[in-house]
């Protein structure tokens, strides 16, 4: 094996700068090394050359980056190139120089030159570069050590990319985590609140020295009832929260009419709502689609119950198309609407808009359930809205979506 000096052949200290650039300018380390690859390539002869990664799970190698440049191109799919010299290297963690077996063949691709180079960081080996020359010149000691500088930049990119995607996973988690302590701290409130009400005026009927007038004591059971349907409603979206993201609820698909699911939702709002506006409009025709007709009714009763809590006295707008391959149907309302921000971040579980959702009853499941319910449909379901300029959602639906 050749050992590397400390010093750069002056061809070469030329290109670092430009080098470096390319490391800190693109985030992908693949395509930052096909730019490097092509700038040195002039300075620093190779024909094929190979990146092995160490896979943190199998704790095998494979090939992640795999390009034929020169003689030998025709090979270019073929990514097992050095394999089980990418192992020594990894194995002996150090530089392996290897000269071909048989020097008196006529055919350069008989003869191969490896220069093979362990991805070092921190302690750890993340996997080889390889370098393979067909024929000449041989790897010379500028060469091996201009080799291993570039393995060491790409070796920092990599590590670089890694980092990233942790700090990203970390980001997510953290979040969903923040959500949850957020939703737990919801929850507390929702359900201290109708059990406050419940236990505090089935405690006053019961009171055996006070009687009560027959409006009174039906005001009382009014507001029980009411208060047991809201524990109820926050209880069942919790369950279907739970069974949607497991993939525990199956949808029931039968052939549906759109319409006529909009309009027995709508007859049910008004009936606990009588001074909701909706309006509706819908072609003389709206063919069938197979979908699960409970679960659409509850999509619609969750939009209609966010536009009676957002945006009070706005009129609701449904309007229903016909599709080439299913039907379009669009809920709007002319309520204050939602801040961009909140936009990207409004069909997670947990998440409700902040300020606004401070002043009404909600957990931050409704619109995670619709996602995973119109999910479920191969549907889509999206969100347009402006400050003071309402809110749309506009959902798709597929005529017969395909049962997994």
């Amino acid at each position: 094996m050749i050992q590397p000096t400390h010093s750069f052949p002056p061809i070469e200290k030329e290109h670092l700068y430009s080098i470096s650039q390319i490391m800190a300018e693109t985030r992908d380390w693949k395509a930052a090394l096909e730019t490097i690859l092509h700038r040195v390539r002039p300075m620093f002869i190779f024909d094929n050359v190979v990146v092995y990664q160490t896979d943190p799970k199998s704790k095998t190698l494979d090939a992640a980056f795999a390009r034929a440049t020169g003689r030998g191109k025709s090979a270019e799919a073929d990514v097992s190139w050095g394999e089980a010299f990418a192992n020594q290297i990894v194995v002996e963690n150090k530089i392996v120089h290897e000269l071909p077996a048989d020097i008196q063949t006529d055919d350069r691709l008989q003869r191969p030159l490896t220069l093979g180079i362990p991805l070092r960081t921190s302690g750890r080996v993340l996997g080889a570069m390889i370098f393979i020359r067909f024929g000449s010149p041989i790897f010379t000691e500028e060469d091996v050590h201009f080799a291993e500088f570039l393995t060491q930049q790409v070796t920092l990119m990599i590590e670089r990319q890694m980092l990233r995607t942790n700090l990203d996973q970390l980001q997510s988690v953290y979040q969903l985590f923040q959500l949850q302590e957020d939703f737990i701290s919801t929850l507390s409130h929702e359900i201290r609140n109708p059990l406050g009400f419940i236990k505090g005026y089935t405690t006053t009927l019961l009171r055996p020295n006070t009687s009560w007038d027959e409006a009174t004591q039906q005001e009382f059971l009014t507001i029980i009832d009411k208060e047991t349907d809201r524990l109820q409603d926050l209880i069942e979206n919790l369950l279907d929260s739970a069974r949607l993201q497991s993939g525990a609820m199956k949808m029931d698909l039968q052939p549906v009419r759109v319409d006529a699911v909009i309009n027995n939702v709508i007859s049910r709002a008004i009936m606990h709502n009588p001074d909701l506006l909706v309006n509706v409009d819908v072609p003389e025709v709206i063919r069938p689609i197979y979908a699960d007709a409970r679960r659409l009714a509850q999509v619609f009763e969750n939009l209609i119950n966010n536009a009676v809590k957002y945006a009070p006295g706005s009129e609701v707008q449904f309007s229903v198309e016909n599709t080439l391959d299913g039907v379009s149907i669009n809920i709007s309302d002319e309520g204050p609407g939602i801040p961009a921000q909140s936009l990207p971040q409004l069909f997670q579980r947990f998440y409700r808009v902040p300020d606004r959702s401070i002043h009404v009853h909600g957990s931050g499941l409704g619109l995670f359930i619709c996602k995973q319910i119109i999910d479920a449909h191969q549907g889509t379901i999206e969100v347009k809205s402006e400050i003071d300029a309402g809110t749309q959602f506009k959902i798709t639906l597929p005529r017969n979506p395909v049962q997994s």
